[in-house]
């Protein structure tokens, strides 16, 4: 990768090209401002050149056995393994993660590659005996075609190996846009896939805005699958966009997930998952834990110990030793979050800690925010309603677990849950009872595994799921077969007498 000169293409049926409208835009990272690289700032004529390239292949790529695809990307995770550390290291620079945490990104597609490499031996479908003698009967996945992923900023080579790993290993082709503000990395990721042996054409990535790379993506009607992680907002215009074309079409959307903590829970335990999973990642993850709903017989105690933690954690570049929380992306996000503190006051919730943009100590030019605290927050304020995407939590509190789980569930989005507790059968019913696509018992709410299902339920997205055996559902499309060796025409539910016996 030619770092040097920092400046990069657009990677189209296996060649590195410039935007035919020759305009660029630059990545800067969100630590210090410092410039990443130079990227084409691509149109629809871009896109339209990468879809024809990966229409093309996909004609040859369907066709090669499913694990000699699998084969490649056990290649490609062995990559990313041999170079995880420069990998990392670059995403505490484009994107501002501590370098810990830019590690689990990379382990992350690591684990999805050698996950769904092993599917391209599976791909299970499935065999039923017919109701009719003498015919077989069964069912197998079938590759759909171009598949279009628009990936975000906060999850840089994780979220892209969710979607195009088990999209390829099913026998499509791709055409990828990464987020703006994580252009490198991206790049990064297709070189990889490059070099683990995958054919010209089968992975194009086309960098540029949402408004003209991704809006053509999403409309084109030789693209009949989008895949995409990003706001609820961006989520409801795709589904507006693909409805003419009827697309299959996979979102993961926002979160607003709670942790539940009774009166009997280790209280060192449930502090240490809130601070990870409310300040983790600076807040920026859809199933970060924005709201802390509380006992009352532990909520005070709760409070002073979360808010004694969270001044504890150090702001500050992510390469830096001893750091805990890094910047927010950029100077838009950061403005945001601190809108929400001012929501926070108005509405009359008690800020117990943070709520102010970082500067000094170092932290120069970046875009850090202080870890946020609220109490006293009522479940209908818009701090406990929204999605902040920061790092900032709100504490709740409530009489019991029955009220624990209404206000769990009172709002518009379902990713992730947590309830801590020592009480099996409390856990039990939190289990059955919360609405949402994922439940952690004395966890955070991160933390979630490859091999199961991952996503949300209500507004978090649209049923989908990434990856596990799930994420199969969104790139295979299912094809029913009956051979019929009976030698004689045999009609299924025709109730003709003798028509069907042997």
């Amino acid at each position: 990768m030619a770092t040097a000169t920092k400046t990069f293409r657009n990677y189209i049926g296996g060649e590195w090209v410039d935007a035919a409208g020759g305009e660029t835009f630059e990545s800067h990272g969100p630590a210090t401002g410092e410039l990443i690289g130079t990227f084409p700032k691509s149109g629809p004529e871009d896109v339209d050149r990468a879809v024809e390239a990966a229409k093309a292949a996909f004609e040859e790529w369907r066709l090669v056995p499913a694990p000699k695809r699998g084969e490649i990307f056990y290649r490609f995770g062995q990559l990313l393994i041999d170079q995880k550390e420069d990998v990392a290291q670059l995403m505490t620079r484009e994107m501002g993660k501590v370098i810990a945490e830019a590690r689990g990104d990379v382990q992350e597609a690591v684990d999805i590659s050698f996950y769904m490499a092993g599917e391209g031996r599976r791909l299970f479908g499935h065999t039923t005996p017919s109701e009719l003698p003498d015919k077989f009967n069964m069912s197998v996945r079938m590759p759909i075609g171009v598949v279009g992923a628009i990936t975000p900023w906060n999850f840089p080579i994780a979220i892209p190996s969710w979607k195009l790993v088990p999209a390829l290993v099913c026998g499509n082709t791709a055409v990828f846009k990464p987020a703006t503000d994580t252009p490198l990395l991206g790049e990064r990721f297709v070189e990889l896939l490059d070099e683990a042996g995958l054919p010209k054409g089968v992975v194009n990535i086309v960098h540029g805005g949402g408004g003209a790379v991704g809006d053509r993506l999403v409309r084109h009607p030789d693209v009949p699958v989008i895949t995409l992680t990003g706001s609820r907002e961006t989520g409801v215009a795709v589904l507006r966009a693909a409805a003419d074309n009827l697309k299959h079409v996979h979102l993961e959307l926002g979160g607003k997930n709670p942790i539940i903590v009774l009166d009997d829970a280790d209280l060192d335990l449930a502090v240490d998952g809130i601070v990870w999973s409310a300040f983790g990642t600076s807040g920026q993850r859809c199933t970060a834990a924005s709201r802390v709903i509380a006992q009352a017989g532990v909520y005070d105690e709760l409070q002073s110990r979360l808010v004694a933690a969270a001044e504890r954690l150090r702001l500050g570049p992510g390469w830096e030793d001893g750091v805990d929380v890094g910047p927010v992306i950029n100077r838009a996000a950061l403005d945001k979050i601190h809108s929400y503190t001012g929501v926070g006051r108005d509405e009359g919730a008690q800020l117990l800690t943070g709520g102010e943009i970082a500067s000094g100590d170092g932290l120069g030019d970046g875009f850090f925010y202080r870890p946020t605290v609220f109490a006293e927050v009522e479940p209908d304020m818009r701090i406990a309603q929204e999605e902040i995407f920061g790092p900032t939590t709100a504490l709740i509190r409530v009489v019991d677990l029955d009220e624990a789980i209404r206000v769990a569930n009172g709002v518009r989005f379902g990713l992730s849950s947590s309830i801590f507790t020592r009480d099996v059968n409390k856990a039990f019913r939190a289990m059955r009872d919360l609405v949402a696509g994922i439940t952690y018992v004395n966890a955070g709410t991160i933390g979630a595994e490859v091999h199961l299902p991952f996503g949300g339920t209500k507004e978090t997205g649209n049923g989908h799921r990434e990856a596990g055996q799930a994420a199969l559902d969104v790139f295979t499309e299912w094809k029913s077969i009956y051979v019929d060796y009976s030698g004689k025409l045999q009609r299924a539910q025709i109730d003709t007498e003798g028509v069907n016996e042997p």
